[in-house]
C-alpha cells in the first residue's frame, strides 16, 4: 500500500450518491408536507401571515429538495410558463409582505396554471382508488371533472 490511502471504488461512490439523493428526497417531502401543513392551518386560522409565511418557504424548499434546485428552477422559469410563476412567487412576496388573503388568491391561481397539466394525471390516480374512484365515477361528478380536466 501506499502511504495507506484507500481509494474509494466506484459501487462505493455511486451508493454514496444513491443514498444523498433519496435523503434529500426523504427530507424534501417532509418540508412539502409541513409546507402544505402550515399553509392549510394558516388558512384555517383566519389566514394567519406567519403561518402562511412558513407554508410558503416550506413548500418551495421542499419542492427544491424534491426535485432538485436545477429542475426547479427549469420548472418555474419556462418561457410559457412566465405567467403562472409570476402569479405563484408574486402571491408568496406578497403574503411575506403582510397582506395574506390577496396573496394566498394570487398563489391560488398561480399554482393552477403551474400544475395544470398534472391534474389529469392525478385524477386518473384518484380513480383507480377503490373507493374515491367509484365516488369520481358517479354521473353527475364524473362530467365536472372530465370537463375540469378537459378545460384546464
Amino acid at each position: 500500500m501506499d502511504g495507506g490511502v484507500n481509494p474509494m471504488s466506484m459501487e462505493s461512490v455511486n451508493e454514496l450518491c444513491i443514498n444523498i439523493y433519496v435523503g434529500s428526497t426523504e427530507i424534501g417531502m417532509g418540508l412539502t408536507g409541513f409546507g402544505v401543513f402550515f399553509l392549510f392551518f394558516g388558512m384555517v386560522l383566519f389566514f394567519d401571515k406567519a403561518l402562511l409565511a412558513i407554508g410558503n418557504i416550506l413548500f418551495v424548499a421542499g419542492l427544491a429538495f424534491v426535485i432538485g434546485l436545477e429542475r426547479t428552477f427549469k420548472f418555474f422559469f419556462q418561457r410559457h410558463k412566465f405567467k403562472a410563476t409570476s402569479f405563484f412567487l408574486g402571491g408568496v412576496v406578497v403574503v411575506l409582505i403582510g397582506w395574506p388573503i390577496i396573496g394566498v388568491v394570487l398563489e391560488i391561481y398561480g399554482f393552477f396554471l403551474l400544475f395544470r397539466g398534472f391534474f389529469p394525471v392525478a385524477v386518473g390516480f384518484i380513480r383507480r382508488v377503490p373507493v374515491l374512484g367509484s365516488i369520481l365515477n358517479l354521473p353527475g361528478i364524473s362530467g365536472v371533472s372530465i370537463t375540469f380536466i378537459c378545460c384546464v
